[in-house]
């Protein structure tokens, strides 16, 4: 199993980033950026590139709609050649509140989007010409479009890899199944690896079966805050805001693809209060209504004997990369213990 880590968008991600340095000497084994609307990925994955040597660096995620399938090419190739054959590409439809409030653009056939980008994104990296007709994305412009000089081209410069990792961020049933067909990797957010099988195995399994053999084992990315002690069970507390808001005020009711996981993990009462008091403007209300139990089980926290529980469960639930937020003085210490357990 690999160590993997997410940068914290808020606040100043260039400090945070620079903490990097110690923990891939510590053992760290892949690095995520996040965007949504804060500060973008690709620039602080670039910075990132610079200051480290090892540690693979993926974006996650970036959305399919607010960049284009060329610019997402020139992105991941581009990373990739800085880095060293480091980089990981993150994708993912993000939501409505998101790709139509800050981006400006309609929220359309986000399932068939992200499968057309990996398949754009592939053809690219293997220095092929970018001729595609999709459902969403046609190249180059078809006649009657634009002033129909565009030609089929292919990126100036080789990628270093053409096997650069391709990872979607999922987690509706239809979503979950594409990924697994099509992605060299997933990334669920408050993955329970009880409730996982439940949740998604029917979806894993239908996309398993239509899945490319030459991509290999379908890859898993999850975990969530990691405190080792007898008294650090207050860490949890941690995660309060941050399932809150995702739960709470990602999205619209009826449109909250967090709200609905929470559901579908049996918190469905303590989902809607969450919801109502977040869209409600009251978010530490919302905070306090985080079941301790979907606390407890989507994160590591505790002794030693039981944070090892939750790392063999998370195994057992087929996480390749778990993914750790350290919490206390020394995140590099946290690392190199971890390293040595996993």
């Amino acid at each position: 199993m690999l160590l993997s880590m997410p940068l914290t968008y808020f606040g100043n991600p260039r400090e945070t980033a620079d903490q990097v340095i110690g923990l891939e000497k510590a053992g760290l084994d892949e690095i995520w950026v996040a965007e949504p609307y804060g500060f973008d990925a690709v620039s602080l994955m670039g910075y990132l590139a610079a200051k480290t040597e090892t540690v693979q660096i993926g974006a996650g995620i970036l959305n399919v709609f607010s960049r284009t399938p060329g610019t997402l090419l020139q992105t991941a190739a581009g990373l990739d050649n800085v880095s060293g054959g480091r980089a990981i590409m993150g994708l993912g439809a993000s939501g409505p509140q998101v790709v139509e409030g800050f981006h400006g653009l309609a929220y359309d056939r986000p399932l068939t989007r992200t499968r057309e980008v990996v398949d754009i994104l592939r053809m690219g990296l293997r220095h092929e010409k970018l001729v595609y007709q999709g459902k969403t994305v046609t190249l180059p412009l078809p006649a009657g479009q634009g002033l129909g000089l565009g030609k089929p081209l292919k990126l100036l410069n080789r990628p270093e890899r053409a096997d650069l990792p391709i990872y979607v961020a999922a987690l509706g049933g239809k979503n979950v199944a594409m990924t697994a067909e099509v992605a060299d990797g997933w990334l669920p957010i408050f993955f329970l690896p009880e409730k996982a099988k439940q949740v998604w195995g029917d979806a894993l399994a239908t996309g398993t079966a239509k899945r490319d053999p030459g991509l290999g084992t379908l890859r898993i990315n999850a975990g969530g805050v990691v405190a080792i002690g007898e008294d650090v069970k207050s860490a949890l507390d941690l995660a309060r805001p941050f399932a809150a808001l995702y739960i709470g005020g990602m999205g619209a009711k009826g449109k909250n693809f967090y709200y609905d996981l929470a559901c579908e993990y049996g918190f469905e009462k303590e989902a809607e209060e969450i919801q109502e008091l977040y869209l409600g403007g009251n978010k530490r209300d919302a905070e306090g209504k985080v079941p301790h139990e979907f606390l407890e089980l989507t994160n590591l926290v505790g002794p030693e004997s039981y944070v090892r529980e939750r790392i063999a469960a998370f195994a057992e639930a087929g996480v390749t990369s778990l993914q750790v937020t350290p919490v206390g003085d020394d995140p590099a210490a946290t690392i190199r213990t971890l390293r040595e357990w996993v």
